[in-house]
């Protein structure tokens, strides 16, 4: 039995890629080409799902919607937090984007899960593909839905008359920052996932995990306003730096309170690690 929309892939994930990137690559030493091509072909394969099922990214644009709209609007009336010399619903925005996309990436073990009782994983297993890039791939299919929830918010926002920075550099660092983060999140919520094993107790662990992460963060709420203890779990949040980075791209004046540089180095790194963890724990998946 397959779950409804959910078309078993083909083994050889070589066959997926496009020439496009093929030639791309074509100059780029032989592993380093079949370690890329492999991983854009779970990217792939994601693409062609969501095109011929597009209802969930509907469904999830209505959380980000509700906060921007609701929540934010009023606090913004309520003038509850200093955010100097911009609008709170302007703070907030780049937030409920990062927000957006830890909460679609952070449950993306159940996809795993789904696949290992299909029996699609141990197909996955059994090809030469490395580890690693089976985890990169999940974890950047994950930031297709990101960029979904990039586009919604970007036109809630308009809407709402937030002063947005729409500098083709800027829009790109922002795409860049949505696929970190969800790397970050995607990889995280696969490890969780190759220990817990079934999706109830993932889905458990998954909703312990999301709340914490949101709240301890800068998402929607300066950093001054926090207490210190509350300050220290921030400090080495990775959404902290997610939402930080993405406030220096989105909106007019940028407010950072990391700077950029810093915030793409943090980020980066535990992009690097989690995708390393989570390639040596992932084959626990079909244990």
């Amino acid at each position: 039995m397959t779950r409804p929309g959910y078309a078993e892939p083909h083994v050889d994930l070589g066959d997926v890629a496009t020439p496009q990137l093929v030639r791309r690559l074509g100059r780029a030493p032989r592993a380093v080409r079949n370690y890329f091509t492999k991983t854009w072909a779970l990217v792939a394969m994601e693409g062609q799902k969501l095109r011929h099922d597009p209802t969930e990214l509907l469904t999830r644009a209505v959380q980000p919607v509700l906060w921007l709209v609701i929540f934010g609007e009023v606090v913004t009336a309520a003038r509850a937090f200093d955010t100097g010399n911009i609008p709170y619903i302007n703070f907030i925005t780049p937030g409920i984007l990062a927000q957006s996309v830890l909460f679609v990436a952070i449950f993306y073990g159940i996809a795993a899960i789904w696949e290992r009782d299909l029996g699609i994983l141990q197909k996955f297993m059994a090809t030469p593909t490395p580890r690693t890039a089976l985890v990169l791939g999940k974890a950047l299919s994950a930031g297709l839905r990101g960029l979904s929830q990039m586009v919604i918010i970007y036109a809630v926002a308009v809407a709402l008359g937030v002063s947005m920075n729409w500098n083709p550099l800027a829009l790109l660092g922002v795409v860049f920052i949505v696929l970190l983060g969800a790397t970050i999140f995607a990889t995280l919520s696969l490890i969780i996932a190759s220990f817990v094993k079934t999706r109830d107790r993932f889905m458990g662990i998954g909703q312990l995990l999301t709340m914490p992460l949101f709240f301890a963060s800068n998402a929607i709420y300066p950093i001054a306003n926090m207490p210190d203890w509350l300050r220290a779990i921030a400090a080495v949040n990775p959404l902290s730096y997610m939402a930080d980075a993405l406030r220096s791209l989105m909106i007019v004046p940028g407010l950072s309170i990391y700077g950029l540089p810093l915030d793409l180095g943090v980020l980066g790194a535990f992009a690097v690690v989690l995708v390393l963890i989570g390639g040596h724990y992932y084959a626990k998946l079909v244990l």
